[in-house]
């Protein structure tokens, strides 16, 4: 299995509905991507989090399922049309397990 954790930091001006539709639109990769076993993201509230608003972690079968979610055109869409319009700053990192 393979995880995959990114922390994502909205502009300044990022509506709170855009932030809401681009959660909405990577929750909804779930049954679009094959080889997504668990997906979960969310707004932060811990105090620690070195201004990072957001988290995602999507958990995938194997690293091969890791490798097509990049380019797969429902994770493209979400990422090009909600997120890189209120994006500041993303953080990813993939490990096994």
């Amino acid at each position: 299995m393979v995880e995959h954790i990114v922390l994502f930091r909205w502009k300044e001006d990022a509506a709170p509905e855009a932030i809401a539709r681009a959660m909405e639109g990577l929750r909804d990769l779930k049954g679009k991507v094959p080889g997504i076993v668990d997906l979960s993201c969310g707004e932060n509230f811990s105090d620690r989090a070195e201004g990072f608003h957001c988290g995602l972690v999507v958990r995938f079968t194997d690293r091969a399922a890791l490798d097509a979610y990049g380019p797969h055109p429902a994770h493209r869409a979400v990422v090009e049309n909600r997120i890189v319009p209120i994006r500041d700053r993303a953080l990813a990192l993939d490990y096994e397990f």
